[in-house]
Formats: C-alpha cells, sequence, structure tokens
C-alpha cells in the first residue's frame, strides 16, 4: 500500500504543477501557497475518505490517476492530432463500470468535495495575491493601480478636466439585482461549510504551534463534513428561503464591505484629508432583487409570498443599522467640554425629548455630558421601534433617519471634530444611504401574455367577476399590484417601484401594466407609482425595439414619469433567449446594434438612459466579465449607470468573499466610468463602424447555422436524451420551474438556464459557440478578424469568452453522450462545428491550445479536467443505464432512483468542477 501512495503522491505532484502531469511548452508552475493549500486539502480529503472507508480511497485514487493518465495523453494528442485517440479513458469507464451503484455515488461526492476544495484554494490564492499588491503600492503614485476606480477616475480628468469628471462621479451608478434562477448547484449548508473552509484556510499563514495544529483539526472536521454532507438539497427551497441567499451575502459581506469601497477611493483622491473633510465617493452600489417578486412563469411567487419577502428585506436590514447606530453612538463619547454640541443638534434632541422622554431618560443617564452620543443612542432606539411599527415613534423613512445622522455629523464637524464626523458615522451614512430601509430594490416581473389575458378576463367578466368568476390567475395579477403597493406605502418609493414585462413586443403591452395597476385599487390615491420596463429578448423584438419604444413614450403614463424623473427611463434587454433563439453570434451582435440604436434614439429624445442587462453566468447567456462587457458598450449606452442581473454561481463567486467582492465593485465600477472618457467612446464607434460587414457577414452565417441545427427534426428530443437536461430540471435548486408552461415539448416553453446548463453537462457548452466556426469559415479573412480581435472590444471580449467555453468542452466525452441519442446526423453537424470553431478561435487569438496566453486560467481549467472527466464518465454511463429503451432491461424504481441521484451528484459535481451553470 506504500508504494502505492508513493504513486499516488507523485501523479498529484505533477498534476499540482503542471495541470495534467505533462507540462506544456508553454506553461508555468502553479505559485508555491496555491501548490501548498491544494496539496494540504487533498491530503486531508485523502485521509477523510480512508477513515470512511479504506476501499473508497483506494477507488478514489485509482480513477484520479486514470483519469490524470487519460488527460495527459488527450492533451498530447490534440497538440499533433485533431482527431485524438479515445482509448485513454478506457482504464477509467472500465473501473466505473466495475464500481457498485452506491460506491459510485460516494466516488461522486468524493470528487465534488474536491472542486470545492480546489476552487477554494484558487480564491484564498487570488485574495492573498491581492493583499501583497496592496502591500507593494507606492503611496505616493498618482493612482493605485489595485483600485481601478482611481485610475479610471485620473483618466476622466486628464481627458475631460475635474470639473467633467467629478459630473461623471456623481452620476456612478453600479446597480446589480440578484435573482433566483435556478444556476448555483451546491446546497445551502455546503455553502456554510465552504465558507468556513475558506476562513480556516486564510488563517493558517498568521499561525504557528498548537494554533496550527488546532487549525488543521478543524479544516478535517469541515472537509469530513462536507464529504458526509449530501450534495443534493431534500427539496427545492421556497421563494421566501431563497431570499436567503441576499441576506446571507449582505451579513457576510455586502454590509460592511462597501463603505470600505467607497472609503478607500476617498483615502486615495483625498489623501491625508481623508476621513477629515467631506467624503468624495458617492454611494454608488444600488442592489435590487427579483428574488420574491419574479414571477415570470414562477406559480410560487405570489402577492403573499413578495409581501414576505419584503417584510423580511426590511426588518433585516433595519436590525443591521440599528446595531451599527448603537455602536456609533457608544464609541462617541465625546463631551460638550471639548466638543460643544450646535444649536441645530440640540434642537434634534429636544424634538427628541418631545417625542419620547423614556427614551431620552435613558440616554442621558448613560451619557449626561455626551450630547452627540446622547442624541446617536436615541436614534438607534428609533430605529428598534421602526422594527416594531411603533407609530409614535418610528422613522417614516431612511431618508428621515440619514437627516438625523447628518445632524449630528455637522455638529461634529463646527466643533472641530471631523474625524469623529466623517469616520464610523460616515459609514453607517454611507451603508443607509446604499440599502436603505429596503436592503434590495424589489422589482417585479411578469410575462406579457399574462397582463393580456388577465385583462380579457375582466372585460368578459367584470373586474370583480359581475359577470362571473375571474380566472385565479387574474386575482393573482390584481393582488401583485396591491403587494407593490403595500410594500411601496411601507417602506418607500425605491423599495419596489420598477414592473418588467418579459417579451415586450408593442406599446400596448406596457399600457396594459399601467391599465391593471389602476384597475387593482378602488381609490386613484391608492394606486402606487410604478416604473413600466419594457424588456426586449426575443431576436424580433430586438430588431424593432426603437419603433416600440417610439410607441411606449406617447402613453400618456409613461409622459408622466419622465417629466417627474428629470426624462430617466429604463429599457432591459435580455440576453438568454435571444442566444438560445438566434445563436450565441447573433445574439452577441443583434444586442450591440440594439443597444446603440436605443442609446441614439434616447439621446434624439433628451431621455437619460438606463440598460438593464439581463445576463446570465454562463457565456451562453451572456456571460463573462462584467468590467469588460461594460466597457465594449455603444456609446451612450451607459451613462455611468450599469445595470445587470447576477444570479446562482455568480453571486457566491463575485460575492461571496469580502476582498473579491471589493475588488469586482471598484472593477465594474471603473469600467462604467470609464466607458464615458473620449478614447474609449471614439473606440468603440470607429471600430464598430470599421468591422460592420465583417460583423454582417458572421451573423448571416451563423445564425443560418444555428437554425439549421435547432430545424432539424426531432431536434428537441434528442437534446433531451443526449443531455441530463430532464434531470437538471429535477435538481432542487430554485423554485422556478424549467419549463414555462407544464409539459413543454419545444425548445421555445424551455427556459434557457437549462438549456445552457445541459450542455455544458455534456463538456459540449454548445450554447456558447455554435455557428461561430461556419461563420468564420465561410467570411475565410483571419486578417481581418486578428485585426478586429486587437482593436475591436466587443469581438475581443466575444472571441475570449468563447475560447474560456472551448476549453470546457472535450470531444471524447462530447461523443459518449452524443451516442446515447441514435442520431449520427446529429452528433457529426455538433462535433464537426466545434472542431471548425475551435479551428478558428485558436487562430484568431494565435494559440495552439485554449487559453495557452491566459495561463492562470488555462492551468485553473486543465488542472480540474482529469477530474470532471471522470465525473463526465460516471454521470454518462448512468444516463445510458437510465435511458434505456428495451423491456427485458427495464429498471425499477428504485434503480432509478439510485440512477437518478448519481446523475444529480455527478451535475453538482461537474458544475463545481467547471464552475459554471446557467
Amino acid at each position: 500500500m506504500a508504494d502505492n501512495n508513493d504513486q499516488i503522491k507523485a501523479a498529484d505532484a505533477g498534476i499540482v504543477s503542471s495541470g495534467t502531469g505533462t507540462k506544456g511548452p508553454e506553461e508555468r508552475d502553479l505559485p508555491e501557497s496555491l501548490k501548498y493549500d491544494m496539496d494540504l486539502c487533498l491530503r486531508i480529503l485523502r485521509d477523510v475518505l480512508g477513515e470512511f472507508n479504506p476501499q473508497l480511497l483506494e477507488s478514489f485514487d485509482a480513477l484520479r490517476q486514470n483519469a490524470v493518465e487519460a488527460s495527459a495523453e488527450h492533451f498530447s494528442d490534440i497538440l499533433t492530432d485533431p482527431h485524438p485517440d479515445e482509448d485513454g479513458l478506457a482504464k477509467a469507464v472500465a473501473l466505473i463500470d466495475g464500481t457498485s451503484m452506491h460506491d459510485s455515488q460516494l466516488l461522486a461526492r468524493a470528487f465534488t468535495t474536491y472542486f470545492h476544495l480546489a476552487n477554494l484554494c484558487e480564491e484564498n490564492y487570488r485574495v492573498a495575491a491581492l493583499h501583497k499588491r496592496e502591500s507593494e503600492v507606492d503611496l505616493n503614485a498618482a493612482t493605485d493601480p489595485v483600485n481601478e476606480m482611481t485610475g479610471a477616475y485620473h483618466q476622466l480628468i486628464d481627458e475631460m478636466g475635474p470639473a467633467k469628471a467629478q459630473e461623471l462621479l456623481e452620476k456612478l451608478e453600479f446597480h446589480p439585482v440578484f435573482t433566483a434562477h435556478p444556476t448555483e448547484a451546491r446546497r445551502k449548508a455546503v455553502e456554510g461549510k465552504i465558507r468556513r473552509v475558506a476562513e480556516l484556510l486564510e488563517e493558517r499563514p498568521k499561525l504557528g504551534g498548537s494554533d496550527l495544529e488546532e487549525n488543521e483539526r478543524r479544516l478535517y472536521n469541515e472537509i469530513d463534513a462536507l464529504f458526509r454532507t449530501s450534495p443534493i438539497g431534500l427539496k427545492k427551497p421556497t421563494p421566501v428561503e431563497e431570499s436567503d441567499t441576499i441576506i446571507d451575502i449582505f451579513d457576510n459581506t455586502l454590509f460592511d464591505t462597501i463603505p470600505k469601497v467607497y472609503r478607500r477611493f476617498d483615502d486615495w483622491i483625498l489623501g491625508k484629508k481623508a476621513g477629515r473633510v467631506e467624503p468624495v465617493c458617492p454611494a454608488f452600489f444600488h442592489p435590487g432583487s427579483w428574488i420574491g417578486s419574479d414571477r415570470d412563469g414562477n406559480p410560487n411567487v405570489t402577492a403573499k409570498v413578495s409581501r414576505m419577502v419584503a417584510r423580511k428585506f426590511t426588518d433585516h436590514v433595519i436590525f443591521k443599522l440599528e446595531q451599527s447606530t448603537r455602536t456609533v453612538g457608544k464609541n462617541l463619547t465625546v463631551e460638550s467640554e471639548t466638543t460643544p454640541p450646535s444649536s441645530e443638534l440640540l434642537s434634534l434632541w429636544s424634538h427628541q425629548k418631545e417625542m419620547s422622554e423614556r427614551l431620552t431618560d435613558k440616554a442621558s443617564f448613560i451619557s449626561s455630558q455626551e450630547p452627540h452620543r446622547s442624541v446617536v443612542l436615541v436614534i438607534a432606539d428609533r430605529l428598534h421601534a421602526s422594527i416594531l411599527r411603533d407609530a409614535d415613534l418610528m422613522y417614516k423613512s431612511c431618508d428621515e433617519f440619514i437627516e438625523d445622522l447628518k445632524v449630528v455629523q455637522r455638529s461634529l464637524a463646527a466643533a472641530n471634530a471631523p474625524r469623529h464626523a466623517y469616520g464610523p458615522l460616515q459609514d453607517l451614512i454611507w451603508q443607509a444611504q446604499t440599502f436603505g430601509f429596503h436592503l434590495v430594490e424589489m422589482e417585479f416581473r411578469q410575462h406579457s401574455v399574462v397582463h393580456a389575458r388577465a385583462l380579457e378576463d375582466i372585460r368578459e367578466h367584470g373586474l370583480h367577476g359581475e359577470r362571473g368568476a375571474l380566472q385565479p390567475m387574474t386575482h393573482e395579477v390584481l393582488d401583485t399590484f396591491r403587494a407593490l403597493g403595500s410594500i411601496q406605502r411601507r417602506n418607500g418609493i425605491k423599495a419596489a417601484r420598477r414592473y418588467i414585462i418579459s417579451f415586450t413586443k408593442s406599446a400596448q403591452h406596457v399600457k396594459d401594466v399601467f391599465e391593471l395597476n389602476r384597475l387593482a385599487f378602488a381609490h386613484p390615491k391608492d394606486v402606487p407609482t410604478i416604473d413600466v420596463i419594457p424588456l426586449f429578448e426575443q431576436l424580433e423584438d430586438l430588431e424593432n425595439s426603437v419603433d416600440t419604444l417610439e410607441e411606449i413614450i406617447k402613453i400618456p403614463e409613461v409622459q408622466a414619469r419622465l417629466k417627474a424623473t428629470g426624462n430617466k427611463m429604463e429599457v432591459m434587454l435580455g440576453y438568454s433567449d435571444s442566444s438560445k433563439d438566434a445563436g450565441p453570434t447573433s445574439a452577441t451582435l443583434a444586442l450591440h446594434s440594439a443597444q446603440e440604436r436605443i442609446a441614439k434614439w434616447a439621446l434624439s429624445h433628451d431621455i437619460d438612459l438606463t440598460l438593464f442587462h439581463g445576463r446570465g453566468g454562463a457565456v451562453g447567456r451572456g456571460g463573462g466579465p462584467a468590467n469588460r462587457a461594460v466597457l465594449a458598450q455603444p456609446v451612450g449606452s451607459v451613462n455611468c449607470r450599469f445595470k445587470l442581473t447576477e444570479q446562482g454561481e455568480v453571486i457566491f463567486a463575485r460575492y461571496g468573499n469580502p476582498i473579491l467582492a471589493i475588488r469586482h465593485i471598484e472593477s465594474v465600477a471603473a469600467a462604467t466610468l470609464l466607458q464615458s472618457a473620449p478614447s474609449v467612446e471614439k473606440r468603440n464607434t470607429e471600430m464598430t463602424q470599421k468591422y460592420s460587414q465583417m460583423a454582417t457577414a458572421l451573423n448571416e452565417a451563423s445564425h443560418n447555422r444555428f437554425l439549421d441545427l435547432l430545424g432539424t427534426p426531432d431536434f428537441a428530443p434528442w437534446f433531451s436524451i443526449v443531455t441530463p437536461l430532464t434531470e437538471v430540471g429535477l435538481l432542487p435548486i430554485g423554485s422556478r420551474p424549467a419549463k414555462r408552461g407544464i409539459g413543454a415539448k419545444s425548445l421555445d416553453d424551455l427556459r434557457t438556464i437549462p438549456w445552457v446548463f445541459s450542455w455544458a453537462q455534456a463538456r459540449i457548452n454548445l450554447a456558447a459557440w455554435y455557428g461561430l466556426g461556419t461563420a468564420c469559415e465561410q467570411f475565410n479573412d483571419l486578417e481581418t478578424m486578428r485585426l478586429a480581435y486587437e482593436e475591436w472590444p466587443l469581438f475581443s471580449t466575444f472571441i475570449d469568452n468563447i475560447e474560456m467555453s472551448i476549453a470546457k468542452t472535450d470531444e471524447r466525452i462530447a461523443k459518449m453522450y452524443l451516442a446515447l441519442g441514435d442520431r449520427d446526423d446529429l452528433a457529426k453537424k455538433v462535433l464537426d462545428e466545434m472542431e471548425l470553431t475551435r479551428k478558428w478561435v485558436l487562430k484568431i487569438v494565435g494559440d495552439k491550445w485554449p487559453l495557452q496566453h491566459r495561463h492562470v486560467l488555462g492551468q485553473a481549467i486543465r488542472i480540474r479536467s482529469p477530474y470532471v472527466d471522470a465525473l463526465s464518465v460516471t454521470q454518462v454511463r448512468a444516463l445510458r443505464s437510465l435511458r434505456r429503451r428495451n423491456d427485458k432491461e427495464e429498471l425499477s424504481t428504485s434503480q432509478q432512483a439510485d440512477f437518478i441521484y448519481l446523475i444529480l451528484c455527478t451535475v453538482s459535481g461537474v458544475a463545481a468542477g467547471l464552475q459554471n451553470t446557467g
């Protein structure tokens, strides 16, 4: 056994240092700290598996070794032969075939645990690298190279002057909208353990002696629990439970992180004066949410649910503000002799005393000679009364709360105590300005057809069913507006004013929403103020968007809102359905064209436009680095405001770690500012024009190729056979159904998330690239495409995302999945297009293999590939057994359940290994 362990360790060393045990000519070794963490986690995991069952450890090691060998052979083959030999997987397949169902499930869980640990090690390394970069920053430099915001701001000053740069900064807004779209394959219980392992890994470098031993013991506990915890939840979460996603991120990251983002900018721009003068950085982060309010195709989101979720958010954020206010108050021990109160503060104290002598007497008893402290402690008590809904003491709005804080701030500044005025008290003000009394701005969404049907029902039966009973759905539609109004009355207009219409095709769809909003209330004064946002998501709707908007702004209610808001208007663009319907290349170009035309239209009407980008995490749904996406937008389409959906695994990846959250927010904010720089606008405009003919040619050819695939007879049922589409729909990862209608039988009914998710699981990623290879082949001008890759931000971002997606494909594994469908014609179309796309993308970027020039990302994917392969083989073998059609081989109910559980375990593991789902 010792010899075997030595072999395993040797193999592990090869895997960790190069990704596969065979170094590529351009590869670099992984950093020592990352190798150390990965070795540590793998050692602990192997010990845990050995303690659980020595035979499981032996199978785990053998399968890893086989997968590594197969991956090394595959990598060697693809450098020399575009048609690699498939025999390298034979040992892994044989081992899996000889493994019992129970052991296969345990192996899948073991590999899934490994991926979670590998992801954590890489995250820990990125955090440590950022800390190291911060420690090396020259404080005398003009900009902070780690904080991209400062660089963007200084570039604006250089190009436009200080006054214009300041004007743009004050307009800055980053508005992520958290959704409940089911793309996070991890259980909440698993996320908690992952977070604790992350904390233990991060603290290790600071420890020694018995403290280090204790740290390792706790790592063993958490990793053992991670393996023993089923990766599959027991049930789908309710929409109310889904709101915990936001609350967890808020508690663990956002609430304390956001003031640090603002403070970091101030520290660099103001230098020694930071924290002693009024801040420069505005509260530009404004989170939104669809959780508990997005009812498009989700019958589990009701008006009652929306009220419950809103109340949950409100109570939680006010409680957190109360805690912070009380902490600030307790520490504000400046005496009246050294820091005399202003007349404005004394007036506020008198007002508080009139409101409640009980509260002011309590505060005076605690701090009789500390008036600032007394006032802030009463403010904290009033926040507590706001949670209890005490009408005599509660704050009527967050603005009222902020104004009280600013009275204290002005008094401290006037008393020559600026460090107290602009220190922790300013952090609290920033938190209140960012999160309000609502935590997130809830946005309601419903399908345009639902509104039309509700109005038909009302016209047929009367508003209250005088001529017969109204349909339950009609009642629910009307109750939705009542819920929105209730939330707005309780928490203010910011808490809930946006109403998004899925599949907007005409101005009538906007009129329908305003009419239903009026009909829901008996008295006109009760009708809530709403901004109705059209969502253009299908190709035809994107092409007609400007004509539709021209009609929308003629609607009286829209004109009233434009007048009230200073001509502000929001338009949403859907990346998912356009990609599923038209293909990734056409969708990318159509969306860019739509943004360009909408921006010009808005300018012609003097409309202050906000474009809302409905992006997913995966490339097939418009995913990819958000900062690069911003910089590639057309002129006038950003206006210092960037709004996008954040969902599933992306939420945890971008906001789960405080340091990485700061980095992400600063990066997106920097790009949002920089997009208005004349140099960026000039480049985007000129390059869009320069390569318009190329774009048209690629668009037409790729679109035709994509439609040819989808139009092949029986494509939809074949797709559901060769991918784990059905099984993905069984994952208990969201309250939202995978299909828009009951018993959906076509791709039109299928949501984009399972479409993308399923292709990723099959190691094909078709949704991200299909059609591009044929388009490049027909265009056949490599020099032009290489120049476009260098010069045109939109094209370079698109090609880089495609290359990343191609890097996660595997022709050997793909063939195993495609063989399930017994359709050689369709399999050939997919494989031929995969090879063609891979060939042209590598030519354009100048790589020999995918991500050759992106060392860190390329290595991360190659390190995972052998282990993902092992899970993929397990999954496809289980799918083959489950899809048997021979009567003699019919599976019993219990056998089917075992295979489904095994498939779901592998789905979770592959998602963790590839680091993307839908």
